[in-house]
């Protein structure tokens, strides 16, 4: 069974390193994962996003996909691009109140505060953190305890001061995510 995620926002917002951060998780957690990111020119404001698909055998999608299973919308500039590789039935995350576009995904759509969780925590740049963990929780995609040990080597060495606030935001992401909401949604095991 294979899972692809698009991880959606803007240059800033942590897109690539919570996609960074999920695909490594899946690797230690022993899965096949293929991943790609793409960002515009702009250093930050402009759009980004990336895609990991992750597997149990040998990945027949490659990381560029035209539909998905599941979507971490940090941001709503990419949206109308974004919601058309969603299928009916896959997993929306939305980071609310950042997050302002049109929403009529008809499957399973959770909106949690990620920007606002981390800025309250004092963290005002690891909202994609709090969305990943939150995603992790809702999903099972991977397990939370995976994401805080890889919190350090996902990060180049010059930034490793930032590997615990990165883990202290995947768990308040987790913690807003009250138990395995997957399986009341209907949202079939994120790998088995």
């Amino acid at each position: 069974m294979e899972r692809e995620i698009l991880l959606s926002g803007i240059g800033g917002q942590g897109v690539q390193l919570a996609a960074r951060s999920l695909a490594q998780a899946a690797m230690r957690e022993g899965r096949r994962v293929l991943m790609f990111g793409t960002y515009g020119g702009m250093m930050r404001g402009g759009d980004t996003d990336a895609t990991v698909v992750i597997g149990e055998d040998s990945l027949m999608t490659p990381p560029v996909v035209d539909r998905v299973w599941g979507v971490i919308a940090m941001h709503h500039l990419s949206w109308p691009a974004v919601s058309e590789k969603l299928r009916s039935d896959g997993f929306l995350l939305l980071n609310d109140k950042v997050f302002q576009a049109e929403n009529s995904h008809p499957g399973p759509c959770l909106s949690i505060g990620a920007t606002a969780i981390a800025t309250e925590a004092e963290m005002p740049q690891a909202g994609s953190m709090v969305a990943l963990g939150a995603f992790a929780a809702a999903t099972n995609i991977v397990r939370l305890e995976t994401l805080l040990d890889i919190a350090e080597e996902v990060l180049p060495s010059y930034r490793s001061q930032f590997a615990e606030g990165n883990r202290k935001a995947m768990q308040l992401g987790h913690d807003a995510v009250s138990g395995s909401i997957c399986e009341a949604w209907g949202v079939a095991e994120a790998v088995s």
